[in-house]
């Protein structure tokens, strides 16, 4: 049972997460950080990391942020050097040196500057200067780019607009062949007159200024539009290759966790649903992947130790639910590199009352100093509302389990094994799963529903059921061969039709049938938490209705955990705290005194404060006292003491707690009057 409690308890207050503070301009930065945004970085970073940049407060968040920007950008981070942060700074200062001559502006702000940072160095460079026929040209060749979404090959042509200043990018739809012309008079819109002319002159250089891309099919002399779309495609290119979904999360957790996690953001796919079991409660099912699980070898073993931290909030920011907790790895040399390749999945669950929530999970790794996170708005029903739940498709169904215990996905006696990308290979079976909540006998006697599944627009697949065909109307669960599904992406829709065949209710959801025959699926860690009939469930639920201050329904739920197990002490202060809220203090005396014959001293703030209110001063005293002597010094303790000794006459007392008290917490006035007024009596 402790090791079932320490999964719910509330162990310590985690992260709170806001992208509440204000976008700056940049000129408000410190010099070093301006030159860092406008100039050392201006051309590779992304609109999302440039827009948290400028929202960060202090210095040291920016040189948190700096060091993850680059951390990002690392194609080997194991080790010391980076090299894509090196060869970055080789080209700006390559260009600063070299593309100055003949333009009042530094090297990296040219247009030849720009590309040489953002590609870097040509595979070959052919120029044409000194002609009287040209203006002076530059062309550089490209080649091996695909990687980064561009051609494989292409050209950058150069020139000097006019003969004169610095070397300008060339667009073949903008400028166009004549740009190039030093004597031409045929106007500026005729191409064609000018391709010729530039033709006879160097027939290479003609071809690439109407397609900057070797190869492409021409059209007569009109120049090429696929050219211009890759001038524009060049200023993302630095851009597609990092994943900058991290930036946004350093911006969430760097005040939660700690400096060595914060730039080691690792990528996640997850999914979070709603599943309500037999006994109405609601749980919160959820999995994590990440590509892998580090684990540190020691001593013929592999060891990790993940800590997660959850925490719900209404939309109001009061937070409902939160927990945490830490799980430890132990492999041997066999087990590890059974897993070692494989994708890590960590899957959990908890219950949730009604309302609607934000939930967000962090999931650290100690061995790699490496960190996750979810962020997911959360829905819980009414019971009595008509409603669909969201869909739940899996590749996979365990059947038989224990109803001993719930764990994640698990309803009844099958568990679901969901993929967070809802990828699927033909040799799968698609399981199904879905609830409807609040249906009436009218409904349940003559509704039917439509399963349809959407390759495109077109409808795939299509099957209807009586709902009353089921064999359950506490969930619903199909399944569908992918034998014959050939490979796309695709659309499913449940519809639920009353008896007039008019749809009442559907939900939907998507998922991909990949080419390929298996897909690797991930190892999987899970928790698991006691049946639902356990006393624990009215703890929690009745705790987070504390939290959200429903008293009343709250009260209900903690009476009968703590009935059900009179001797578990947390169960008895939740109890006791909400009758204390609702002034029943006699109750309060009687529940919480036989503990301290096992010495649980935990109970005496609550006991001494229950006397308190019911005026039984000397008792709160000396209740007071034990607390001190146990727990320490704490101002509202010391403040409510020193009441006890004013309301029984004995200012002395009263003016030694409320001074210490003070000392503690100076922003007390109304006790700041109080012992100004009994130091005044004294003169």
């Amino acid at each position: 049972m402790k090791k079932i409690l320490l999964n719910f308890l509330i162990l310590t207050s985690i992260f709170s997460i806001g992208l509440s503070s204000q976008k700056k301009d940049p000129d408000v930065l410190p010099p070093k950080y301006k030159k860092w945004l406008e100039e050392e970085v201006a051309y590779i970073i992304t609109p999302k990391e440039k827009k948290v940049f400028l929202r960060l407060e202090t210095d040291k968040d920016r040189d948190l942020f700096i060091k993850a920007f680059w951390k990002q950008r690392d194609p080997f981070p194991l080790t010391e050097l980076n090299e894509f942060k090196e060869e970055h700074y080789k080209r700006s200062e390559y260009a600063n040196r070299n593309f100055v001559r003949g333009t009042p502006i530094p090297g990296w702000k040219t247009a030849r500057g720009r590309i040489y940072i953002i590609l870097g160095p040509p595979n070959n460079i052919q120029t044409y200067e000194g002609s009287s026929s040209l203006y002076p040209i530059m062309v550089w060749f490209y080649q091996g780019m695909s990687k980064y979404g561009l051609p494989d090959a292409f050209y950058i042509i150069f020139f000097k607009k006019r003969g004169v200043g610095d070397y300008e990018l060339y667009s073949p739809t903008i400028d166009g062949p004549q740009s190039l012309l030093a004597n031409y008079s045929g106007g500026q819109t005729n191409y064609p007159s000018a391709y010729r002319e530039l033709l006879s002159i160097d027939p290479n250089l003609a071809r690439i200024s109407l397609s900057l891309i070797p190869g492409e099919p021409s059209y007569e002399t009109n120049p090429s539009l696929t050219s211009d779309k890759l001038l524009f495609d060049l200023n993302s290119t630095p851009q597609k290759t990092v994943k900058d979904e991290y930036a946004e999360k350093l911006l969430m957790y760097k005040d939660v966790v700690e400096v060595e996690y914060s730039t080691n953001y690792m990528e996640n796919d997850s999914s979070v649903k709603v599943i309500r079991d037999r006994s109405g409660i609601f749980f919160v099912n959820y999995l994590l992947e990440i590509k892998k699980l580090f684990m540190a070898p020691y001593q013929k073993k592999y060891l990790a130790k993940v800590s997660v931290n959850g925490k719900v909030t209404d939309f109001k920011g009061d937070t409902i639910y939160q927990y945490e907790r830490s799980i430890p790895f132990e492999m041997d040399q066999d087990q590890f590199k059974e897993i070692e390749s494989k994708i890590f999945c960590f899957q959990d669950m908890f219950p949730l009352i009604e309302g609607n929530y934000r939930f967000n999970f962090l999931l650290k790794n100690e061995a790699s100093k490496e960190f996750t996170s979810i962020e997911k708005d959360v829905v819980i029903p009414e019971s009595s509302s008509l409603q669909m739940s969201s869909l739940i498709l899996a590749y996979k169904m365990e059947k038989e389990l224990s109803s001993e215990v719930n764990i994640p996905f698990k309803v009844e006696n099958f568990r679901l094994f969901p993929s967070p990308r809802n990828d699927f290979s033909s040799q799968d079976t698609l399981y199904l799963f879905f609830q409807i909540f609040g249906l009436n006998e009218e409904l349940k006697e003559n509704s039917s529903l439509e399963i349809s599944i959407f390759k495109g627009e077109e409808k795939f697949r299509s099957r209807q059921k009586h709902l009353k065909e089921y064999e359950s109307f506490d969930f619903f669960l199909d399944e569908f061969s992918l034998q014959d599904f050939p490979p796309a992406y695709y659309k499913i829709r449940v519809s639920l039709f009353d008896n007039k065949a008019k749809e009442i209710l559907f939900e939907e959801d998507h998922f991909f049938v990949s080419p390929l025959a298996t897909l690797p699926r991930s190892w999987i860690n899970f928790s698991s938490l006691p049946p639902s009939k356990n006393p624990i469930y009215n703890f929690v639920l009745g705790e987070q209705l504390l939290n959200k201050k429903d008293n009343e329904k709250a009260r209900l739920l903690l009476e009968k955990a703590y009935h059900d197990n009179p001797t578990q002490i947390q169960f008895a202060l939740s109890y006791t705290t909400v009758l204390f809220i609702l002034s029943e203090y006699k109750t309060i005396i009687e529940i919480l005194e036989p503990f301290l014959i096992d010495k649980n001293y935990e109970v005496l703030e609550l006991l001494a404060r229950s006397y308190h209110a019911l005026r039984e001063f000397e008792k709160a005293i000396s209740y007071y006292k034990d607390y001190i002597s146990h727990f320490g010094i704490n101002y509202a303790v010391l403040t409510l003491l020193g009441d006890c000794y004013y309301q029984e006459g004995n200012k002395e007392e009263a003016l030694k707690a409320w001074e210490k008290s003070l000392e503690m917490n100076p922003n007390q006035e109304k006790i700041k009057i109080l012992v100004d007024s009994i130091k005044k009596e004294r003169k």
